[in-house]
């Protein structure tokens, strides 16, 4: 079992970053893909980025490519969100989640975290 604790998350101006951080209990994090999803007030949660194992294949949303860059270590057993160029529609509550399978859809994540604010002011 893997729980799983974000930060990193806050208030931002438009144009600017944040660096959010999932931090993974025990000694089998590097064997799970590792997902980013987003849920805005009265919308669906949304996929934003994901990462394998490996580091090897990394997936993001059109809507944050180029502007946002997922990576890990899996040394420390952490995964990271570096969120640049933030837009107002970017707020919502970042959520790390892990899996066995590098997929984009929330249902096939295992273990999930209890999310970190994001708010970015126009």
């Amino acid at each position: 079992q893997v729980q799983l604790v974000e930060s990193g998350g806050g208030l931002v101006q438009a144009g600017g970053s944040l660096r959010l951080s999932c931090a993974a209990s025990g000694r089998t994090f590097r064997s799970y893909a590792m997902g980013w999803f987003r849920q805005a007030p009265g919308k669906e949660r949304e996929f934003v980025a994901a990462i394998s194992r490996s580091s090897g294949s990394i997936y993001y949303a059109d809507s944050v490519k180029g502007r946002f860059t997922i990576s890990r270590d899996n040394d420390k057993n952490t995964v990271y969100l570096q969120m640049n160029s933030l837009k107002p529609e970017d707020t919502a509550v970042y959520s790390c989640a892990a899996g066995a399978l590098l997929v984009t859809v929330y249902t096939r994540y295992d273990y999930w975290g209890r999310g970190t604010q994001v708010t970015v002011s126009s």
